[in-house]
């Protein structure tokens, strides 16, 4: 049995692991919070200890703390940031709503490091029996702050970091495969469908370079929907007035996590509104929603014209990853496209928490937080992956079907739409629907209907030309 300390709070006595480096508050979260077992991210902890750091720098630039303390918390926060200690944040994502218990775990565990380093280096306590000298968890950790303006400047933060080193490198890796592919396959021309009916021809290069294009404008999106995430409610403190913090602090602070993410973030105009609601980060996340349902599409779309090989589309081929069936020699699933369609609906589920965690504020206060900074944060990772798996092994060793896509192509009898110029719709539908029931090449009962020659018939329902008929 491990051994136990004693530690004290404005409730009384804790007792809590000997090795732990939290103290009393995090100890009662734990016992009180012991249900499914689920912490909060660890890229929000560790943005957790980067806004500790960019607090204590500022604190100190605004002489609210002295400089030793500042240079030990400070300290501390970087072995956090570096992902030391990683271990002493056990406190789970269904807490109290406010997210209190975490900001106290991470300030605890500061304060204990701080000390460390001050008992190792001598640079502060010149006198231990004079307490006040140490790095308190609430006095100087959290000088100037509340948790009410640190979780949620947490949860934004750790957003636009984690859109900005993730999410966006993964879109844009996608992005490249489909252009890649959009290039090698402009001369290749397949059958169109709507209302998974054979429709028109298109270019399987440009199908590609449609898909590349949605991805193009979602990361508009969420590029402008980061602009007003990156705005941060940090200075507010309990409830957006700055009580108990230095006026200049808010300001200086966001400048601060500025340098330390090299990502631009500012002051909000109206700290209050990012305290009572986290409406910045639904509506980023809704853009998440907008992409995942693309990639759903997409993995879709591939999974069909995978389908076969010998009763289905077969126009591709996907490289074979693993044996498909238990129990069916031979067979190969298209496993990454079903991988990325279970992530992008749990990104879906997602959206639907995150809305009404948004709406769960009480005047001046927003109850749910840690919710949306785990559900935000889990949505990332899994649009993240999701299009790093497709872009690395989903769309690579692609063999397409050409000889099916050109016969298919060619006796598709919706290529009859061509002749409405020249003979009319009625007699251009008799054609193709004379071509379904003989199930003949439509060029042939076309040269037994119309008076156009066989040259002219031959261009007009050339699928290549109509694939791009501005070309």
């Amino acid at each position: 049995m491990s051994k136990m300390r004693i530690e004290s709070d404005s409730l009384g006595d804790v007792e809590l692991p000997e090795s732990a480096l939290y103290g009393a508050q995090t100890q009662r979260a734990v016992d009180n919070f012991n249900f499914y077992g689920r912490t909060l991210p660890v890229t929000f902890i560790r943005t957790l200890a980067l806004i500790k750091k960019a607090a204590a720098q500022t604190n100190q630039e605004l002489h609210c703390i002295e400089p030793e303390q500042a240079e030990a918390i400070i300290w501390g926060c970087d072995k956090i940031i570096q992902g030391e200690y990683l271990d002493q944040f056990p406190v789970n994502v269904f807490q109290t709503g406010s997210g209190t218990s975490s900001n106290m775990n991470m300030n605890e565990v500061v304060a204990t490091l701080a000390n460390q380093f001050n008992q190792n280096t001598k640079l502060s306590v010149k006198n231990e029996s004079d307490v006040s000298q140490k790095i308190h968890p609430n006095d100087h950790v959290n000088y100037g702050q509340s948790s009410n303006d640190v979780i949620p400047t947490c949860i934004q933060v750790s957003a636009v970091v984690a859109c900005q080193q993730q999410l966006i490198p993964a879109l844009e890796k996608l992005s490249e495969r489909l252009s890649l592919l959009a290039e090698k396959n402009q001369s290749v021309v397949k059958t169109g469908r709507t209302h998974l009916m054979d429709a028109m021809p298109l270019s399987l290069g440009d199908e590609f370079k449609t898909w590349a294009f949605q991805l193009k404008e979602s990361r508009e999106r969420i590029d402008d929907s980061l602009i007003r995430v990156s705005q941060l409610p940090l200075g507010g403190t309990a409830i957006g007035t700055g009580i108990n913090t230095h006026k200049e602090f808010a300001v200086k602070v966001a400048h601060s996590i500025s340098q330390l993410t090299t990502f631009d973030f500012s002051s909000s105009e109206n700290l209050a509104s990012r305290i009572s609601a986290q409406d910045a980060t639904l509506e980023l996340h809704g853009q998440l929603k907008v992409l995942a349902t693309v990639l759903i599409k997409q993995a879709n779309d591939i999974r069909w014209m995978n389908s076969g090989p010998n009763c289905g589309l077969s126009e591709i081929q996907l490289k074979a990853l693993q044996p498909g069936s238990s129990i069916m020699p031979g067979k190969v699933n298209p496993v990454i496209a079903e991988a990325v369609l279970m992530m992008c609906t749990e990104v879906i589920g997602n959206d639907t928490s995150i809305t009404i965690a948004n709406q769960s504020g009480n005047f001046q206060l927003n109850v749910m937080l840690p919710l949306i900074a785990d559900k935000v944060l889990a949505s990332i990772s899994l649009l993240s992956d999701a299009m790093t798996a497709m872009a690395d092994k989903g769309l690579t060793g692609i063999v397409v079907n050409q000889a099916v896509l050109k016969e298919q192509a060619a006796n598709n009898p919706i290529l009859a739409t061509a002749l409405n110029p020249m003979i009319g719709y009625e007699a251009a539908a008799k054609i193709a629907k004379q071509a379904m029931k003989e199930k003949r090449n439509i060029l042939s009962v076309a040269k037994e209907e119309t008076n156009l020659s066989d040259e002219e018939l031959g261009k007009i329902l050339d699928p290549a030309k109509l694939a791009k008929p501005f070309e």
